[in-house]
């Protein structure tokens, strides 16, 4: 007979069968991971707890092995929870790692939990199970971060400040429809991680290694059991299917260019050219050098853990899209970029909640960043309300921001008898235009920026949450 394979310390591989002699080392460290998925070990047993009472209903263990089988899990979790777990050389995932200290514990009954079962289920059902829990921890934070902005364009309503199109001024608008502008693409996300949520939950335990159980597993009560909301049809394709990870880090993505736009915003308006707010001492740093120095660190850093996250989602993809069917060994490197990912959600979203909510405007500066050629489009407006086609008010409009230039005055400077020259339906009222509130608060359809259109999206947006 042939010696069965052992690691380079002696130990006996889960798979060792086949082989004969020992594993290069180095392979064995180029193989492991056990230095980063050793996280999933809680739901590493929740899943072996679940599949033992499972294999009993099943026939294959008896319900006293099964018993023993979960009460020795029990005790393997308390070494996890208390930090008294050694993990030794050997231990090539947190799956061979659990099921050697359960075989210390419980003795050689520990060999007949993997019955049917493959570390190919095993780890995408560990992975659903985890994941499922940060998405709920995740989605908590996200909704903390869209309650700040919506109770804060509430607060903040009556302050005026420019908007801007290519980073010029465009036209007046209010500082809570900025707000609710990234807040609304933050909900877009919120909506995406729901959507997302449904095919994390599906259990792909009693797939085996990619041709099903063999032994009449009861998938949908093993499912049940788990609090899976179904069972994945396909155990070919349940072993390799990443997509919801994949799904996952698009979310983060998309979230993570979305924090990054908006700490743009937010880095510009707080130079002192623009002065339209200023960042809490908490979420700034100085300068080792000059002494005046505030610099805006937290919103650069969101910016920069965009990159972070858009190279995540690249890395798992190029992975995936040369891969043959079912489990190829390729699919360890999901976790590593899973796991930092979610790592860094768990600071990007309570920083930028941070930075909201003790963020101080400065409604005077936005103000005096209004500029009368900013209601050069309302010029234009009254005259359609005269009856003027759009198209030649625009033109007319133009010429009358053009003689303001040539005047070297504010446009809102011409009164009725330098207009008059430009169109005849220009009347008296035509000065009323020069006011920024009244810009403003015409466009009060759904979506604009008038104070009750404006309350209107605040509002939409809590309702839509506490839904």
């Amino acid at each position: 007979a042939q010696p069965i394979r052992r690691n380079s310390s002696g130990t006996k591989k889960l798979w060792g069968g086949r082989f004969t002699g020992e594993t290069d080392p180095l392979m064995e460290q180029f193989n492991a991971s056990i230095g980063f998925d050793k996280r999933l070990w809680k739901y590493d047993i929740e899943g072996s707890c679940a599949y033992a009472k499972a294999l009993s209903k099943a026939g294959i263990l008896t319900t006293k092995e099964s018993e023993k089988l979960v009460e020795g899990l029990h005790q393997v979790a308390k070494e996890w929870e208390n930090g008294t777990f050694a993990i030794k050389e050997g231990d090539e995932d947190i799956h061979t790692a659990n099921e050697r200290r359960l075989g210390e514990i419980i003795g050689g009954l520990a060999g007949k939990l993997h019955t049917g079962r493959s570390r190919n289920d095993q780890v995408a059902t560990d992975v659903r199970l985890w994941l499922k829990n940060e998405i709920k921890e995740i989605r908590g934070l996200l909704v903390d971060l869209l309650e700040t902005a919506a109770k804060r364009s509430t607060s903040e309503i009556d302050y005026l400040m420019p908007g801007y199109t290519h980073l010029q001024p465009a036209q007046p608008i209010r500082w809570s429809h900025w707000i609710l502008s990234h807040a609304w693409r933050w909900k877009r996300d919120l909506d995406r991680l729901d959507d997302l949520q449904k095919r994390v939950d599906m259990c792909p335990l009693g797939s085996g290694a990619l041709a099903g159980h063999p032994f009449g597993l009861e998938r949908e009560a093993l499912a049940k059991d788990l609090e899976f909301a179904g069972i994945t049809p396909n155990s070919l394709d349940a072993v390799s299917d990443r997509d919801f990870i994949a799904e996952f880090l698009f979310f983060a993505s998309m979230l993570g260019i979305h924090l990054s736009q908006w700490s743009e915003d937010l880095i510009i308006y707080g130079t002192k050219e623009f002065g339209y707010v200023q960042m809490s001492d908490a979420y700034s740093t100085g300068s080792s050098l000059m002494p005046q120095k505030k610099n805006p660190d937290a919103l650069e850093l969101l910016r920069g853990k965009s990159g972070r996250h858009i190279g995540q989602l690249i890395g798992l993809l190029t992975t995936l899209k040369g891969l043959p069917s079912t489990y190829n060994k390729d699919l360890q490197e999901d976790k590593e970029l899973l796991f930092d990912c979610v790592d860094t959600l768990h600071a990007t979203i309570p920083i930028s909640t941070g930075v909201l909510s003790t963020l101080k405007p400065n409604p005077e500066r936005m103000r005096s960043g209004l500029a009368g050629e900013m209601l050069a489009t309302d010029l234009a407006d009254y005259l359609v309300r005269k009856g003027v086609p759009f198209r030649e008010t625009h033109h007319i409009a133009g010429e009358a921001v053009a003689l303001a230039e040539k005047m070297e005055v504010d446009l809102t400077e011409l009164g009725y008898a330098e207009l008059k020259q430009l169109h005849p339906a220009f009347a008296e009222d035509v000065t009323d235009v020069w006011q920024f509130e009244s810009s403003v608060e015409c466009r009060s359809a759904l979506g604009g920026t008038s104070k009750t259109a404006v309350q209107a999206q605040a509002d939409l947006l809590i309702s839509q949450l506490k839904n």
